[in-house]
Order: structure tokens, then C-alpha cells, then sequence
């Protein structure tokens, strides 16, 4: 146990957020350092629970009361082989992550649970800057080709570990830069890309091989994959979005999140100079109350919206968990994000009806209706009919699945019921050496699992090709919750 009292003497603190006209500025990340010391005392808090529920908040198994106690006792060295044991690229989920493993966290019973989010990539951080992090090379090579379909967090999680393993690791990504949603979906303000992008370094220093602008499937044809290839991970993500077909759905300036995101995000990364879809001068309308809504929201402040409303079909949350959510599940409450600190206005219980263009097509407005539950539907309230201005409206309404045609119904691959690729316990599909993580077989979901989907299904893979248990697999694809 780190200090014995910590959990009672010591406040929870978390690092402070840049001053919001000072961050709307830039699209750097938004907070504020954090010295170690604090971060030790924060550590401190962890009671080393004889049953650590955290980790049942954690897909990927994190050793957190080991780490924290680590970090109380100033060994950062040790602290960073024990996150590096569960966790590839704690960076990714210290900043992205929505902390399940808070939730589940024993103080936060009947007080404030431990930062351990805050302990983790300072852990990481740290890591880099005394150059703990380093490529690790296989000692020898299998011989063993591998493809990696897509480069997200699931397919570079799978990749890094069959790459170790000694595989010949080929990660094919149809974009023109590695990352998948981390490099275009994730704004900068979340997420400074330079820690992707030293992660890609390591992984490259160990020999593992990145291909973009290759659209598997059209490029290289489902035949071509499996012949070229002795296994296959499948990593593509869940890719089809959820449409909103209502009139005037057609109209210029109403786009999908992920057509909007994807240019702000080269705009920092300095590809472009401004985006083709900017929010500047206009009523921006968000359709969506998830956290995709709350980048859209953040983007939209800094290209300079002259409003921005996020709507919302589910009722308002709760302030506090409710006996629907009991700890140590991760709760449906009210929160604040970076992005909605920083203006705008969230519309809970509305259905938007229709969109409202001018005479040359471009959408102007849209009308809502209030909605409430009836027989386990949204329904329409009578009166409450109303019409916003909008010219920009972003769909940030989720996912329902991947993109089945092209190289997944080429590859001839089953489907679960939910329409997702279906797996087997050790992440392999109907098809003979074609396994599959991530969003695309699990359907849309956190990083932290994709990270643990990809390691188990690295697992798989080497069991498959090598016939050895030696890789770690942190989690099984059955009876699992869906966060």
C-alpha cells in the first residue's frame, strides 16, 4: 500500500485546463503541467484494495494499485514496466481514455476515486523523457508474414505485439498517414500527434512495416491478401456511420463527423492552411451528445463558430451515478468536457424533424421537436416544434458497424447478429488464418478495449502460426460488457 492514509488526507486533484481564450487560440492539449510531486501524492490515495476493482473497470488487465504504489515510493522505472506489462500505449489511453477503471475505483465509493488516468501518463510522459522507451527487437524471426488491415489503436496494439514475437508485420492503412482515428478522428486539442507519432518510430525501429494509401480490398484484392500472407488481422473499425434521412438531408453544409474532423486535423498538422468545411462565422449545429459531439463542439470554438449547439435525443444524465448504474459500472452522468467548457449550449430530449436551406441549396436551419419516452420510443411532444439557425450541422451519432462490402464479404467472413465481423475465443474468424479486432468485431467502443482486443488477437495469431501460449492475452471476445 502507497501512503496509508493518502485516501483520507489527501484531496483528489487533477491538472488545471489552459484558460479557455488562451487554448481556443492553438490546438494544443488543453491542460496545464502537473508536477510529479503532486502526482505522487495522488497515487498516494490508492488504498492497494485487497480485491482492486479497478481492474475490473479495465479491459486490459492494468497492474494500477502495483504502479501506483511504484510511483509513491519514486521508483518512475519500475512504474513504467508494469503499466508497459498490460499496456502498449499508455499515452493513448492516459489522454483519450473515459477511465472506466476510475469509476470502479473503491475510494470513489463514498468519495472521489483515485486520478489513476493522471498517474498513468504521467508514468508514460516521464518514461520518454528519461529514455526509458525503446524499440525492442525481436531475438530471432519466425519467418511468419502477418497484415495488419488498418492502423488504429487495435491494429497497432496487434502489430507491435507480433512484431516482438519475431513475425514479419506488414500494417496496411488506406489513409495517406498511419493512425486511423488517432491520427485523423482525435483532435489536437485531446491529443498532440507527436506522441503517436514517437510510438511509430519505436514500432518502426523494431521492424515493423506501414503502408498507406493502400485500400485492401480495392488495391489488393481479398485473394491477394490471403495468399501473400500467413495470417491476417482484420482492424479497419467500425466505418459505417449512422445517417440521419430526414428532408433536406441532401442540402451543402451537413456533414458526417468523421467528413468534418479529419481536415481540422490537418489543418494542425499543417498539411493544410484552412479546412474546406470551417466553422467560421457560423451557427454550428452538433447532432450527437457522445464525445465524437464534443470534438466537433471544440473544433467548431476554434475555427471561430458564431454559435454552436449540441443536440441530444436522450434525457439530461443525472449529477451524480444513479441506482441504474450502481458502482462499480461505469455511469451514465452529466459531464463537462474541455470543449463544452468553452461556450455553446447542450439541447437534451430534442428529435431534429427537417433541414431548411436557401435557394441555392445551403442549409440555413433545422427544426427540432421535443421528445419523450413512450413504450420504449421517442415520441414527438405536441407544441414544442421550434426552428434554430444552422449553417454547418455536424451527424455525430455513432457507428453501426464496419463497411461490409468490398474485402470483408470478399474475404467471405461471418457476421454476428449485430452485423459485426463474428470471432472465436481466440479472435479468429470463419476463415482460415483471418482474425479480426477492435470495432470491427466488437462494434463501436473505448480505445482501451481496442488496445486489449489487439494484444489478445496478437495472441491468436502467434498461437495459430507458431502453436505455442506464450504471447499475453488480456481478454476473451465472450461475455464481455459493452463499454
Amino acid at each position: 500500500m502507497a501512503d496509508p492514509k493518502g485516501f483520507i488526507t489527501t484531496p483528489r486533484e487533477n491538472p488545471g485546463r489552459r484558460p479557455v481564450f488562451l487554448r481556443l487560440q492553438d490546438w494544443r492539449e488543453v491542460y496545464e503541467d502537473f508536477a510529479a510531486e503532486r502526482t505522487q501524492r495522488q497515487a498516494g490515495r490508492c488504498m492497494d484494495c485487497g480485491i482492486p476493482f479497478c481492474h475490473q473497470g479495465c479491459p486490459l488487465g492494468n497492474l494500477i494499485p502495483e504502479w501506483n504504489n511504484l510511483v509513491w515510493q519514486t521508483d518512475w522505472l519500475a512504474a513504467i514496466e508494469r503499466l508497459h506489462a498490460t499496456n502498449n500505449f499508455p499515452e493513448f489511453t492516459g489522454t483519450l481514455c473515459p477511465a472506466p477503471c476510475e469509476t470502479a475505483c473503491v475510494v470513489g465509493i463514498n468519495g472521489d476515486p483515485v486520478s489513476i488516468k493522471r498517474v498513468e501518463i504521467s508514468i508514460i510522459d516521464r518514461a520518454w523523457d528519461e529514455g526509458w522507451v525503446t524499440p525492442q527487437v525481436p531475438v530471432a524471426l519466425t519467418g511468419k508474414k502477418v497484415a495488419v488491415v488498418g492502423s488504429g489503436p487495435a491494429g497497432l496494439a496487434a502489430a507491435q505485439q507480433l512484431t516482438r514475437a519475431g513475425h514479419s508485420v506488414t500494417v496496411l492503412e488506406r489513409a495517406d498517414a498511419i493512425g486511423g482515428l488517432l491520427r485523423y478522428g482525435i483532435p489536437e486539442f485531446k491529443m498532440e500527434k507527436w506522441r503517436l507519432d514517437r510510438r511509430l518510430d519505436q514500432m518502426r525501429a523494431e521492424g515493423t512495416s506501414f503502408k498507406t494509401n493502400v485500400n485492401v480490398g480495392v488495391d489488393i484484392k481479398a485473394t491477394e491478401l490471403r495468399t501473400s500472407y500467413d495470417a491476417v488481422v482484420l482492424a479497419g473499425g467500425a466505418t459505417a456511420w449512422r445517417d440521419l434521412p430526414i428532408p433536406g438531408r441532401s442540402l451543402k453544409g451537413v456533414y458526417q463527423a468523421m467528413e468534418y474532423l479529419p481536415p481540422a486535423n490537418r489543418v494542425a498538422r499543417g498539411d493544410l492552411a484552412t479546412s474546406p468545411i470551417s466553422a467560421s462565422g457560423k451557427h454550428v449545429v452538433v447532432i450527437g451528445g457522445g464525445d465524437t459531439g464534443a470534438d466537433c463542439v471544440g473544433t467548431a470554438h476554434r475555427q471561430g463558430a458564431a454559435s454552436v449547439t449540441q443536440l441530444e435525443i436522450m434525457p439530461r444524465p443525472p449529477e451524480v451515478r444513479s441506482d441504474a448504474h450502481p458502482w462499480p459500472t461505469y455511469p451514465m452522468i452529466y459531464r463537462v468536457s474541455s470543449a463544452h467548457e468553452e461556450g455553446g449550449e447542450r439541447i437534451y430530449s430534442v428529435s431534429t424533424v427537417e433541414f431548411k436551406g436557401d435557394a441555392d441549396g445551403n442549409v440555413q436551419s433545422l427544426q427540432l421537436v421535443d421528445v419523450k419516452m413512450d413504450g420504449g420510443k421517442f415520441v414527438p411532444v405536441d407544441g414544442t416544434e421550434r426552428e434554430i439557425p444552422a449553417q454547418l450541422v455536424t451527424l455525430a451519432m455513432g457507428f453501426v458497424g464496419p463497411q461490409q462490402e468490398g474485402l470483408l464479404n470478399d474475404l467471405g467472413v461471418a457476421y454476428d447478429p449485430r452485423g459485426n465481423v463474428a470471432r472465436d475465443e481466440s479472435f479468429a474468424t470463419n476463415v482460415d488464418g483471418v482474425f479480426v479486432a477492435g470495432d470491427m468485431g466488437r462494434g463501436q467502443s473505448l480505445i482501451v478495449w481496442a488496445i486489449a482486443e489487439g494484444r489478445s488477437a496478437a495472441a491468436g495469431v502467434d498461437a495459430y502460426l507458431m502453436g505455442r501460449d506464450v504471447l499475453p492475452a488480456p481478454i476473451a471476445p465472450t461475455d464481455r460488457p459493452i463499454a
